[in-house]
């Protein structure tokens, strides 16, 4: 049975959109290469910092929730140290409580976006 996982990346802001959509598109494809089901993506879009990093107040943030096996998440987080492009990432894996709470929380902005439209 395979595991779910969320990452989170933050993207350097001096990035233009398309280098941020390549970004995001190349780790999409590093998931689906590995056999690994994308359940969910979300674009936070440029958000302020906690703290500084690199010089660098703001950044580009992404999630991706997926499904595959345990060995994915070292080949993913060796290619994120590898990508000058990020300023920090997370990975975690999803217990049943945190898959429930997300899909509980996915389906209350699609209503939301159905509302407003």
């Amino acid at each position: 049975m395979a595991n779910q996982y969320e990452t989170v990346f933050i993207m350097t802001p001096v990035l233009s959109d398309e280098q941020a959509k390549e970004t995001v598109a190349k780790y999409k494809k590093v998931l689906s290469d590995n056999g690994c089901k994308v359940i969910h993506s979300d674009d936070w879009g440029l958000r302020k910092l906690a703290y500084p990093i690199q010089k660098k107040t703001t950044g580009f943030y992404h999630l991706f929730q997926f499904e595959g096996a345990g060995t994915i998440v070292a080949d993913l987080e060796l290619a994120y140290k590898r990508d000058e492009r990020l300023l920090r990432y997370m990975t975690v894996s999803l217990d049943k409580h945190a898959i429930a709470y997300s899909e509980k929380r996915r389906a209350k902005s699609k209503k939301k976006e159905t509302v407003s439209a």
